[in-house]
């Protein structure tokens, strides 16, 4: 397999659609439709090394409770339950953006990250946004003060026994990573702190 090269289809702010042409492993000219949020698509600039964005994994230390969002997403003309997450600007460390992106969609406060993922990838068939998976415990009391724009967000503070009922919500709409996430939650013991879970590993 061999990128050929790419033409720009659209000019948007924040994502585009690229047209990539490549030749498969029988030596046949193809092409294949990208989404990117870069100037170029990561195929043909190489840099899969730089993540688009952070996922937080938040765990309340106090309340010893997973933090959850419902979130109204336009795409699926509803709400959506999924991690507080959000794009790394530029100059920005996973660690800032993480912080900065938790209290602006939660409220609360990160203080302490004990687990990092490398860039992961979201839908590789239809874009190359990547995002590093960020598991904290965090403090305060949630609040919607920090939203931007028009983000409609509700935080949810959850049990292990909160995580099965909605888990058990067959109109529920659920990101990906927040379902395999909240369905390991759901099956803990109450009294077990997810974050110390983390740690044994």
């Amino acid at each position: 397999m061999q990128i050929k090269g790419y033409r720009k289809l659209t000019d948007g702010k924040w994502l585009n659609l690229f047209d990539v042409a490549y030749v498969d492993d029988a030596g046949t000219n193809r092409n294949w439709q990208v989404v990117s949020r870069n100037s170029e698509p990561k195929c043909v600039s190489g840099r899969f090394d730089k993540p688009d964005a952070v996922l937080m994994i938040p765990f309340h230390r106090v309340q010893n409770k997973l933090v959850v969002l419902r979130e109204y997403r336009v795409s699926l003309a509803g709400f959506q339950y999924e991690f507080p997450a959000g794009l790394i600007d530029t100059g920005e460390t996973v660690a800032e953006a993480a912080e900065r992106e938790l209290m602006e969609e939660t409220g609360l406060q990160l203080m302490r990250i004990t687990r990092v993922s490398p860039p992961l990838y979201n839908t590789a068939g239809l874009a190359d946004e990547s995002v590093v998976l960020v598991y904290c415990e965090c403090d305060g009391q949630p609040s919607d003060a920090h939203n931007q724009g028009g983000e409609t967000i509700e935080v949810c503070m959850l049990s292990p026994r909160d995580a099965h009922s909605i888990l058990a919500d067959p109109t529920g709409k659920f990101d990906t990573k927040l379902w395999i996430e909240l369905d390991r939650f759901s099956r803990l013991h109450s009294w077990m702190p997810y974050c110390e879970i983390k740690r044994e590993r």
